[in-house]
Parts: C-alpha cells; structure tokens; sequence
C-alpha cells in the first residue's frame, strides 16, 4: 500500500541534495534558477535520491552553460537498452540574457558559477547557482566564529526563557 503524501510532496517541491560546502567555501552573491536537461534514468535516480553533488561545478562553453561534477548513480532497474553514464555533463537551461549576464560575471569579474541546491519545482529538477567569490581562510574563520556565536545566544535565550 502506498503511503499518504504529505502536502510538501502534492505541489512538487521538495530539496534533492544541498552543497553545504559550496556556502563555506564561497560567498555566494547572486543565485539563478536554472533547469536541468536529464534523461529519464537520471529522473528515476533522482527521485530514489541517488546523487552526489558536493563535487558538482558549473562551465560556460560555447555560450552555454554546463554542469560538471554531479555523479546520478544509476538504478539497478535502470532500461536495458541505454547505457547510463553516471558522471555526465549535462546542460543548465537558462535564459538568454541571464546567460550573457552571467558569461559576463565570470570573464570579467572573476566569479565562479557553483550548483548550491538541486529541487523539485512544478514535477520539474531544477538548480540553484550561485555567482560565487573564493573565501580567503580568515573569512572562513571569521564565519565559523558567527556561527559559534550564534549558537551560544541560542542556548542562552532558550535557557533564559525556561527560568522565567
């Protein structure tokens, strides 16, 4: 019997892997959504939850921009007759000037495009990239160090509201 969806799964949204890394490595500046050409094992895969994204990198070749890196482990139920390649490139789709602005952003100004987040949106994959900065190791620091913080003035405020 299969089980009840939750109104999360109703609308088609939902997060399929996240770049932690990408957030400590980077200051990410701007994000775009962008789709994603797939085929339908990788959709299959997807769904299963079979990703790994940490090493994911975006490219721009040809005017075009390209995901690298993202490894869909494909199912052992996968079609007999296509031979699955799990560590392809496959295309982002983004608009025209969305595109230029972004070839712009990285040829002159030096950014990176980095995948930060891979979802569900409308029954359809879509990914989050960031027009990055490098971190230097201080600022890396730096962050840890707010992190910290932050968490401590958590504790605090939630064992001061329990006193009173």
């Amino acid at each position: 019997m299969a089980k009840p969806k939750d109104k999360k799964d109703k609308d088609g949204s939902g997060t399929i892997a996240l770049n932690k890394r990408a957030r400590h490595e980077y200051h990410i500046d701007e994000r775009y959504e962008a789709g994603i050409a797939l085929e339908g094992w990788e959709v299959k895969s997807l769904r299963a939850g079979r990703i790994n994204f940490g090493d994911a990198y975006a490219l721009i070749k040809d005017g075009e921009i390209y995901l690298f890196g993202a490894q869909i482990t494909p199912l052992i139920s996968a079609s007999t007759h296509v031979v699955p390649e799990d560590r392809r490139t496959r295309k982002l789709l983004l608009h025209r000037e969305q595109i230029d602005k972004l070839v712009g952003a990285v040829e002159r100004k030096g950014y990176t495009l980095i995948p930060t987040a891979l979802y569900w949106k409308s029954n359809r994959v879509k990914v989050e990239v960031g027009l990055a900065r490098g971190k230097q190791e201080h600022d890396k620091r730096a962050t840890e160090k707010e992190r910290d913080w932050n968490r401590e003035k958590q504790r605090v405020m939630r064992s001061h509201n329990r006193d009173a």
